[in-house]
């Protein structure tokens, strides 16, 4: 039985708590939050699950195998990297580090001890994502052609990092998941909308080697919730709807034809293929239930994470680059991924 230990329980801490309370090979050990107000909450609904306010009781407890972090981004680094040096397994809610030196660090002092380092990259593991990582990796979409994204909604402001870093990073996650070429160069504009906080809508765009283009539009200002993306590809097209939770995935045999018959190039040289559409079946299964059921299994058999520290680092230094182009007010910055990752 693995023992977690869960650091912060305020918006997604308890998600993660009621996981690994339910998970096969997992039990909470320990709820760690600076907010005693957090902790009654935790003895009121777990009375068995011992709580702490100081981070270096869950760190020095040679009972916790493991530790879930939920907390601040700015926190994230220091937590995690001291975890790792009390020998425990972590798994970091997204995105890993608020750099990308800091998410080096952190995967060069995992894989030097040993120890199972995981980023909370929840899509990754849900059925409809893993949908389209197979319809892309089997050829039936064709070339690819373009990964377009729409995350907006009315809120929740965060205090600590952009929508860039709070929304944007899903759709980063996902593309690093998904598509088999990662990005060369992106660009990011934006605005900041209300006084004293951070830019709460930007559009980001990333540039793929073999003409692959990515948008994402994300927003804390929208009026209506959507959570949708257009995977476009020579043979055939997905449109996956968060949302819709009947049919998330539909497969369109829809796309153009080009014609090279020298005889016609008076004509028109672009066709319309409008075919028949397909929704395939996903089981309904919670993305973070199968996510932490991987992170024992991994901690158990001793093996690499879908979302380990290599896929952490190269998505904060994807944010990285958009921050610097949503500086500069969108002028595109080179990727420079380290070698290896």
């Amino acid at each position: 039985m693995i023992r977690v230990a869960v650091i912060g329980y305020g918006y997604w801490g308890p998600n993660l708590v009621r996981n690994f309370v339910e998970a096969t090979g997992t039990a909470v050990h320990s709820v760690c939050d600076r907010r005693p107000e957090r902790l009654a909450l935790v003895q009121a609904r777990y009375p068995g699950v011992r709580v702490t306010t100081d981070p270096e009781e869950v760190f020095a407890d040679t009972a916790v195998d493991a530790v879930a972090i939920a907390t601040p981004v700015g926190t994230h680094f220091e937590l995690a990297l001291r975890a790792l040096q009390a020998g425990k397994h972590v798994l970091v809610e997204k995105p890993l580090a608020h750099s990308a030196e800091a998410a080096a660090r952190l995967v060069d002092e995992a894989a030097s001890r040993n120890l199972v380092l995981a980023v909370d990259h929840t899509f990754i593991y849900s059925a409809p994502v893993r949908k389209m990582r197979e319809l892309v990796s089997t050829g039936e979409l064709g070339e690819l052609f373009y990964y377009d994204s729409v995350r907006i909604n009315l809120g929740l402001f965060q205090h600590d990092v952009n929508v860039l870093w709070d929304l944007a990073v899903h759709d980063l996650t996902i593309m690093d998941y998904v598509l088999p070429q990662r990005p060369v160069a992106i660009s990011a504009t934006g605005a900041r909308h209300v006084p004293n906080q951070t830019d709460n809508i930007a559009y980001l765009t990333l540039f793929f080697p073999d003409n692959l283009l990515g948008h994402v539009h994300v927003s804390w200002l929208s009026p209506v919730k959507l959570r949708q993306t257009l995977l476009g590809g020579s043979r055939k097209m997905v449109l996956y709807n968060d949302m819709d939770i009947s049919a998330p995935i539909k497969v369109y045999d829809s796309g153009v034809t080009v014609s090279t018959d020298e005889e016609k190039l008076h004509r028109m040289l672009v066709g319309y293929r409008t075919g028949d559409m397909l929704a395939p079946r996903v089981e309904a299964v919670e993305a973070l239930k199968v996510e932490i059921e991987h992170f024992a299994d991994c901690i158990e058999h001793n093996r690499r994470p879908l979302a380990d520290g290599e896929a952490g680092l190269r998505t904060v230094t994807l944010l990285e680059a958009a921050t610097e182009s949503l500086a500069a007010r969108g002028r595109p910055v080179e990727i420079a991924v380290p070698a290896g990752v």
